[in-house]
């Protein structure tokens, strides 16, 4: 067996123009701000691929750079500028942040109504009741890579690997809720049988920031895997959490990295953006 490869690129692109529909057919320009605090090159990578991202779609990135070195109270006052702009729409911060900053009282103070990354504490709480005002980018990107792909999710049995609050948790939310209705097994670092999970698994997404987490004969032929992982392969460049070659020769459709899970997160952190926009 050979493996369909899920292309997220051609898929988010799709997206990114349902979205620009939308936001011409509504009259507004989507306000967008990632802010950048220090100099990490893959962060500013990153953060400029964004900014494109939201002024292809006909908004507007605005951009506002600390430097490392930056204290808490000028994030904050920074933060608090943004969330008074009716012209922003969107606001987040560029993870990872400086050790001496907590990023969670960053994420705590952008208001819930421009936080497009759907990390405010209301907003996962919102997401965990069945009510999201906007959900998490990555975990948004999975769900609809799954059902733009035709994977069948109603019945299905899933199991998550990794139970970070930006990936693993929102996605076991997400396919658990009704519009999905698939049956979620979370596993993590405590879980004693991985393998055996996995092997009883129509879905496997996998988010565990490991390589080679998941092998071929982890896999139940046929099975559909989303590998969100992002880690240095030997060679430096980039590989995900799945050995590609063995989960593609048992898996039924698998996700590439890159060109799989990113895009999509992109797509759908422009998306929430115009939602907050109003289109």
């Amino acid at each position: 067996m050979s493996a369909e490869i899920i292309d997220g690129k051609a898929i988010a692109a799709q997206i990114r123009a349902e979205i620009k529909e939308r936001v011409a057919a509504a009259g507004v320009t989507p306000g967008f701000c990632d802010l950048l605090i220090g100099d990490d090159p893959a962060s500013a990578k990153y953060v400029a691929m964004k900014n494109r991202g939201a002024e292809s779609i006909g908004g507007r990135a605005f951009e506002r750079n600390l430097p490392g070195s930056v204290g808490m109270d000028e994030v904050l006052a920074v933060i608090a500028e943004l969330n008074a702009d009716p012209s922003v729409h969107g606001v987040i911060c560029q993870l990872p942040v400086p050790q001496h900053l907590d990023p969670f009282t960053i994420q705590c103070a952008i208001d819930p109504r421009k936080d497009v990354d759907g990390l405010h504490p209301d907003n996962l709480g919102r997401l965990a009741m069945g009510r999201a005002r906007f959900i998490p980018a990555t975990p948004y990107g999975v769900v609809e890579l799954l059902k733009r792909s035709g994977t069948p999710l109603d019945g299905a049995r899933v199991t998550v690997v990794g139970r970070s609050n930006l990936v693993g948790r929102p996605v076991a939310i997400l396919l658990s809720q009704r519009d999905c209705n698939a049956t979620v097994t979370l596993c993590h670092t405590g879980t004693k049988d991985l393998a055996e999970h996995t092997r009883a698994a129509d879905v496997v997404v996998s988010a565990a920031g490991a390589r080679n987490t998941i092998t071929g004969d982890m896999l139940k032929p046929g099975a559909t895997v989303i590998d969100v992982g992002t880690n240095p392969g030997p060679d430096g460049k980039l590989v995900g959490d799945c050995d590609f070659a063995s989960c593609s020769e048992v898996a039924g459709r698998i996700t590439p990295v890159p060109g799989g899970v990113g895009p999509m997160t992109v797509a759908m952190l422009l998306h929430n953006t115009a939602v907050a926009a109003g289109a």
